[in-house]
This record gives structure tokens, C-alpha cells and sequence, in this order.
């Protein structure tokens, strides 16, 4: 069996649908890095533990430097946040941010999970990382997924 090629690996990953997530984190000057993350899962309830995969970069930097970071779930219609963190900003346009104690998240996301790091993992052009959730807040509404290299929303 021969290795996949990039493309083929990424068509096939497109099949399996996610959430979106925004990570964020302040950086030392107060200004707020993030990123877009599809890469999160609870890993245990006691105590509260959750795994991201961040890519080596800004956002990666403020978190290690901080210890800890904001993971925003998006709720629908949330496209234009999630691309911004994405690498596509809107020109002119700040998302709002809300403090949790230490920690900055976005306002207005469908669930906040502030977390202190507990370990990383470096793999390849990513670290995982392992963080205990010392706050969380959830509101309920639709949420905004991702499936076929598209955002979705649910049906009814």
C-alpha cells in the first residue's frame, strides 16, 4: 500500500465532520493571538482534560508563553471569525473579546473552555497539547460544523 499524497489525504479527512474552534491566547503586549482549530477533543471528565493540535506559529508562541489558552467553540454564522483566525482577516474588522479571570476568548462563542497546559507533544508540524480546563461556559444555540472542506450548518 503506497502512502497517500497530500491531496488525497486531506479529500479524505474532509469526509469526517467537525466543529469549529478559535484558540486563543494574550500575547505579553495584551494584543490577543489566534487560530482556528478543528483538532479538539475532551480526553477526561475528572479532572476536566482536553487535547488541541496546534500548528507551530504565533498563536503556538502566546500560549507557551502564557501557559494557557481559550478554546472557542463557533456557533453558526460564525464564518467570518473563523476565517479571520484562519489566515484570512477582514481588513478594518476586530472581533470581541472577553476576559475569563486571566484568560481572553471570544465573546459571543457558543462555549468558552479556558485551560492551563499540561503537557506537548511535537508532532511533525504540530503540537498536541494536553491542558486541564479550569473554566468553561456553554449557551445553547446551532453550531457552526465543518464537512467537505465547507462550513455547515445543521438541519432540522
Amino acid at each position: 500500500m503506497k502512502t497517500p499524497d497530500p491531496t488525497e489525504f486531506r479529500h479524505a479527512l474532509s469526509r469526517f465532520t467537525t466543529g469549529v474552534t478559535v484558540l486563543t491566547a494574550a500575547e505579553a503586549d495584551g494584543t490577543v493571538a489566534g487560530m482556528t482549530a478543528n483538532s479538539f477533543t475532551s480526553v477526561s471528565l475528572a479532572p476536566p482534560t482536553i487535547l488541541v493540535s496546534v500548528m507551530q506559529g504565533r498563536t503556538l508562541k502566546a500560549i507557551e508563553a502564557a501557559g494557557m489558552f481559550v478554546v472557542n467553540v463557533l456557533g453558526a454564522g460564525a464564518e467570518r471569525i473563523s476565517g479571520h483566525f484562519a489566515g484570512k482577516p477582514v481588513p478594518g474588522w476586530t472581533p470581541d473579546f472577553a476576559a475569563f479571570g486571566n484568560y481572553v476568548g471570544l465573546d459571543g462563542a457558543l462555549a468558552n473552555f479556558a485551560c492551563r497546559v499540561q503537557r506537548r507533544v511535537e508532532v511533525n508540524d504540530h503540537v498536541l497539547l494536553i491542558a486541564e480546563v479550569e473554566h468553561c461556559h456553554a449557551c445553547e444555540a446551532d453550531p457552526l460544523v465543518f464537512y467537505g472542506s465547507r462550513y455547515r450548518r445543521l438541519a432540522a
